[in-house]
Formats: structure tokens, sequence, C-alpha cells
């Protein structure tokens, strides 16, 4: 094996990317190397493009969304081995030992660390990740679908199976984009009454064939009167990271019912409190999961055929996938193959 590899890098933030050789790192301790088959290019990555999370040391490898094969493992690693078919997610490993950790909520610990951002990604031919960040992947899921599905496939997949909602309830996924097109497939293999709102009138015939039951131009049409005549909601799964958008549809609620953003926007939401005291009902937000809930969505999506609308370009255009991403013209994820 070679000892350098290819490597997109960001040199500093708000730096354009230079696609390097580095030497393949050793995995330490508790640490497995994996060749990278393919990483999603995720907006979150916008935090080491452009800087403003906080910690992100440079030069950074980007890249949360990676898929590949185990290629090395560290010591005081059981349960993985050379060869295993895995992915890693935005959840970077966990300290084990804080509150949350104690109480086995992994997401919120208070020591966290992130993939791509807190350690080097998957914007390179290799990797190292915390042992207990990895998820398996089924063998049926090619690396390209499998890579966005560690985030907005887990993200939309988690908030749904952790809201309270059952089958048969009116479900409506807001926005039809990277995250929402994935949000329809699980509401719709999940038993939900799915209802897609979008505002564009293009995206109805592809909402359909992804399983909504129903197809809202918010454009056009109120989305929360168009809820109501439907017998209102008991789940809005608000994936279009804007205000606006996610609180025109609040009043669409029924009794009981909820508004769960995953879409963070950058300005603060309107809500109408009155509908939300007339119907006991709340808006909330949920982040994406832990490995093992990465891990979940991979195995329901292989089990009931769930898979991104992807774009891939090689890692030598990078700079390319990456603005097809930022300025939304992708449809819906891009992933690349390095």
């Amino acid at each position: 094996m070679s000892e350098t590899m290819r490597a997109a890098v960001v040199p500093e933030a708000g730096e354009g990317f230079e696609v390097v050789e580095r030497a393949v790192p050793e995995p330490a301790p508790g640490e497995v190397r994996v060749a990278v088959e393919a990483c999603g290019i995720c907006h979150s990555d916008v935090f080491v493009k452009d800087g403003g999370y906080p910690g992100v040391r440079y030069p950074r490898i980007p890249g949360h969304e990676v898929t590949g094969y185990v290629d090395a493992v560290g010591d005081d690693v059981d349960g993985w081995s050379e060869g295993d078919y895995v992915g890693a997610g935005w959840h970077g490993g966990h300290c084990f030992t804080c509150e949350p950790c104690r109480r086995g909520n992994f997401v919120q610990c208070a020591n966290g660390d992130i993939t791509g951002l807190t350690f080097d990604g998957g914007y390179a031919e290799f990797t190292t990740v915390p042992a207990e960040a990895l998820a398996a992947v089924p063998e049926d899921l090619r690396a390209v679908d499998a890579a966005p599905l560690l985030c907005a496939g887990v993200t939309t997949y988690n908030a749904l199976r952790n809201a309270d909602l059952q089958p048969g309830d009116l479900v409506a996924v807001q926005g039809v984009g990277g995250l929402g097109h994935l949000g329809i497939q699980y509401a719709r293999a999940a038993g939900y009454e799915t209802v897609a709102i979008s505002r564009s009138a293009d995206k109805e015939e592809f909402a359909t064939e992804l399983g909504a039951d129903h197809f809202v131009n918010a454009a056009e049409t109120d989305p929360a009167e168009q809820l109501q005549a439907l017998g209102g909601a008991d789940g809005v799964l608000a994936t279009a990271p804007s205000s606006d958008a996610i609180g025109s549809v609040v009043e669409g609620i029924g009794i009981g019912g909820s508004v769960i953003v995953v879409g963070v926007p950058g300005e603060d939401v309107p809500v109408n409190a009155q509908h939300l005291v007339g119907t006991n009902g709340a808006v909330e937000g949920w982040s994406s999961g832990d490995a093992r809930d990465s891990q979940d969505t991979l195995e329901f999506s292989s089990l009931r055929d769930i898979s991104p609308e992807i774009e891939t370009y090689p890692l030598a255009e990078v700079e390319t996938a990456y603005e097809r991403m930022i300025t939304n013209e992708a449809r819906f994820r891009v992933v690349l193959e390095p």
C-alpha cells in the first residue's frame, strides 16, 4: 500500500479547496482506519469551508458522510475487523463519562467529536475514526447511496421514529430537497398518510413517485389551510431551512400535533402561540443521531429500498461539487468518490 494519499484540504477558513498528497494516517488506540469509497458533501461542511464553528483547526479535511472499508484497526478496538463495510456520520465519538453519556444520550455528549470538523473527515482516500462512531453498512447498499444516509438519512428517519406518531397519522414533509426527498420516503414506509409541501410545482410528480399521498403547492395556497382541510397534521417534518416556510405550517397541525424542525434557518421562526395552546401542539427540533441510529437508518433503508437522489464527482472536482451543493443546484445530494 502507498504511504501517501490524496485529500481535499481547506487550508484556512474562507479559502478554496486544495487537493494535496498527505501521509496515510495511522489509527490511534480506539480508532480504525477507513479506506474511503464515498463521502457526501453536506451543507454543514460550510462550517469548515467558511469557518464559524468553534474549535476547528486548519488545515482540515471536511466530510462527515463517509462510507468505505476498514483498512486497519488500532489497539483496544473490539467489534471491528479489516474488511468490514462501514460508515461514519456527523457524530464522531463521545466521552462515555459526561452526564448525557451516562444516560446513553451520546449525541448530546459534552465532549463529543464531529467527523470532518474536530478531526479530519472523508474528503480523502483514507481517514481514521473513533471505533464508537462507526456504523455497519448493509452489503446491498452502494457506498455512494449509503453516504448521504449517514446525515440527511439519519436526521429525517430518526426524527420521525422518535416523534409521537402512529401508522395512518397525517404527516407532512415541508420541503422536497436534500432532506425532504428522504423524509417523504421514510414517512411513506412508516405507514403515514404523507403530504409533501413545496413552493416548486414541478416537484409534484417527483414527490408522488417518492410516495407522497398529497402534494401542497405552498407558492399558490396556504399550506396550513390545506393541512387543516385534510384533518390537521399529526406531525410536520420541517426540512427546508426557511423561517417563514416553517412558520407557515404551524397552524396546520391538529390536536397534539407537532412541527419537527430538522432544517435550521438563519432567523427565528414566527410561531402562533395561540394555535399551539389551542391544540396542545408543539414546535420542536431534532438533531441527527449516533452511530447506532445511523446503522438503524441504513438497515431500514436497505429493507424498504430507500435511497437518495445523488450526483457524483471525483475528488479532483471537489470545488465544482461543493458549489453545486452550496448554490442548491444539485438534485439532491452531492457525493465524492475519492
